[in-house]
């Protein structure tokens, strides 16, 4: 005959076994704008009222975890020395969810100058205007977010335009292109018909014109910085774009991204046509036909909090016919 003792017993780790079932846990990782860990950092998760909080620091590896939390929505501030503060909220479902990547900004800093004696009447330094770019500005831009357009830099850049299907800056077409701050080595100063990665794999484009350094030549009208996807913004994501309008043109790219806690990797695909690749010398269009294929690949691994490794891969194959 079963005892009274036994039957509190079964209800209690029934009880425990329903409790655990809607509970869940909460896993992240604390890195800088450079996707490098950042170790020490404090997060502090409040509930939906204000008496529940907990508070963890991230290890050596920027990573942090806190289990058995009820599941429902919370509130996670992250603070480090030399960062600002930034909060955001998270959602806890029952078992493990996914990674959470919390990025937080450098501090700005405060400098004071003082200046003695007659200002110089000659400014030594190079003198260059800097333009900022969103991936927002060019998907709402008509046209800007094409394989083959430079509208993500005429529409924002001025004093650039296109003469004879190039890319003109301040009067001259020898342009330099950058991924991720890394120059792109390339000796045909005609190559600006088309830009050298699909705008749609653009996550933040950098322009600067005006006066450059010595280093760069006398022929230098314009950089372009391109910032790629990381994979870190993406959960197992995956995007198919397809287009279609005049002249038989077509537009279409698939890509993917997603990561884990140390490891990222964003990938596409894309192929476009047109009958009116480039603008005819005359009103009727001919012989005029334009394709393109391309892809473009990006793995990111953080060894540690001080080593990173990234890998970018870019492949672009394009014709025309000269009418």
């Amino acid at each position: 005959m079963e005892s009274i003792f036994e039957r509190l017993l079964a209800s209690c780790l029934l009880i425990a076994s329903v409790l655990a079932a809607d509970t869940g846990a909460l896993r992240g990782i604390v890195h800088d704008p450079q996707h490098r860990p950042l170790p020490g950092a404090q997060i502090v998760l409040r509930g939906p009222s204000s008496t529940f909080t907990k508070t963890v620091m991230s290890d050596a590896n920027g990573e942090f975890q806190m289990n058995d939390l009820p599941v429902g929505t919370y509130t996670i501030a992250v603070a480090a020395r030399g960062f600002r503060a930034a909060e955001q909220q998270v959602t806890v479902t029952v078992g493990r969810g996914p990674v959470v990547h919390v990025q937080l900004e450098l501090e700005p800093v405060s400098t004071s100058v003082q200046v003695s004696g007659a200002a110089s009447r000659l400014d030594a330094q190079a003198s260059t205007v800097q333009t900022m770019v969103s991936p927002q500005e060019i998907a709402q831009t008509a046209g800007a977010d094409q394989t083959n357009s430079l509208a993500m830099i005429t529409n924002f850049t001025p004093g650039a335009y296109m003469v004879h299907d190039m890319l003109h800056m301040r009067g001259g077409h020898q342009v330099n292109w950058f991924f991720d701050g890394i120059p792109v080595v390339n000796t045909n100063i005609a190559a600006n018909v088309a830009p050298l990665i699909n705008p749609k794999n653009v996550e933040e484009l950098e322009i600067e014109r005006g006066g450059f350094s010595s280093e760069y030549g006398d022929r230098t009208y314009g950089f372009f910085n391109v910032v790629t996807p990381s994979g870190f913004e993406r959960n197992n994501q995956a995007e198919v774009i397809a287009s279609a309008g005049n002249f038989y043109s077509t537009d279409d790219q698939v890509n993917i991204g997603s990561h884990t806690q140390r490891f990222a990797y964003y990938a596409s695909i894309d192929g476009s046509r047109s009958e009116l690749g480039l603008a005819p010398p005359v009103s009727q269009v001919i012989h005029d036909e334009s394709s393109a294929v391309g892809g473009f690949l990006s793995l990111f691994y953080n060894l540690n909090s001080n080593d990173q490794f990234r890998w970018i891969a870019s492949l672009r194959e394009d014709h025309y016919q000269i009418p």
